[in-house]
């Protein structure tokens, strides 16, 4: 899988709004980002897919190195950059790189750097004498004379420190639901959670503390693939039915860190402007057209005021 280069300034840039998370719930932001001039997409990052290529983008770059600086020119970040955070760090080597939900935890012998990029916020790679711009808040300088950078003009993501050598018990990932790729993300785990719900099964499906990583595109994806309406009532779904449906979030998943990895140049467009993932969708993006599989129009709705598109004949 193609890596940024040590030696370049590569960056890993892709749009971001304001998510919610189980600490501060706030109003989700909504871009929109031409792909081609006939068509205009609704994308709401990040999302599973995407977080999951940064991090295996800047892993081979960060382990085995030991922090040998820290500088933070602007604390002012969602929550205030922690003062002491360069104690902790420096000098620290970074023994590997994860990922819970949509954060990239950097492990040290110590505890946690955890990092979420918000709306706007990029991880890249510098030498240390790379000239500084205007809304690059943080850098990490490392041993090998790189500087992985922090840049992010509206400063809706997080830059955190959590002591310890686990974080699951901290306030940002109590509460959360199980990662949609581990085996512990089953049929039968959805349909125990889901009985007596009435919420609709996308918004059930796009809830963090149910599920985490599955963003809008991806439970449009899935949902069609399983044959299942986005409105359905989630408590209604059979068993045999969320079994379709977590075979099809795993496939959808899967599929698009695959093509994230591989199109690792295309997060820069040539025109500099962030880019997007190469994906092939079936149904988000494509209200109004003609069903892939029955040739049947597509509807597009807004569902708790996220674009929502399906196929009447093959989703029920």
């Amino acid at each position: 899988m193609p890596t940024p280069h040590p030696s370049s300034s590569t960056r890993l840039r892709i749009h971001r709004p304001r998510d919610q998370h189980p600490c501060r719930m706030t109003k989700s932001a909504t871009l929109r980002y031409n792909r081609c001039p006939a068509t205009v997409f609704e994308i709401v990052v990040p999302e599973l897919p995407e977080v999951e290529t940064v991090k295996r983008g800047i892993a081979p770059h960060l382990v085995t190195r030991r922090f040998k600086n820290v500088i933070v020119r602007d604390h002012r970040l969602r929550w205030p950059v922690d003062p002491n955070l360069a104690d902790y760090l420096v000098n620290q080597e970074i023994l590997s790189v994860e990922r819970r939900a949509k954060y990239v935890l950097v492990r040290l012998a110590t505890g946690y750097l955890v990092i979420h990029l918000g709306m706007s916020g990029r991880l890249y790679f510098v030498s240390d004498n790379t000239p500084v711009a205007k809304h690059d808040h943080l850098d990490w300088q490392l041993s090998d004379g790189q500087t992985l950078r922090y840049t992010d003009p509206r400063r809706f993501g997080a830059v955190i420190w959590i002591s310890g050598d686990d974080v699951s018990s901290h306030k940002l990932f109590a509460k959360l639901g199980p990662e949609p790729l581990l085996e512990e993300f089953n049929a039968e785990y959805l349909f125990k959670r889901s009985r007596k719900r009435k919420v609709p099964i996308k918004s059930f499906l796009m809830d963090a503390h149910v599920v985490v990583g599955v963003g809008n595109i991806y439970a449009n994806e899935a949902l069609f693939m399983a044959g299942i309406s986005p409105i359905r009532e989630a408590g209604s779904i059979s068993l045999a039915r969320y079994t379709r449906l977590v075979v099809g979030i795993k496939q959808v998943l899967d599929k698009a860190i695959l093509q994230g990895g591989t199109t690792l140049k295309d997060f820069v467009g040539g025109d500099g402007k962030p880019g997007y993932f190469k994906q092939e969708l079936q149904v988000y993006g494509r209200g109004g057209l003609a069903c892939s599989h029955c040739a049947k129009i597509l509807q597009e709705i807004k569902l708790a005021q996220r674009t929502t598109v399906f196929c009447k004949a093959c989703q029920r």
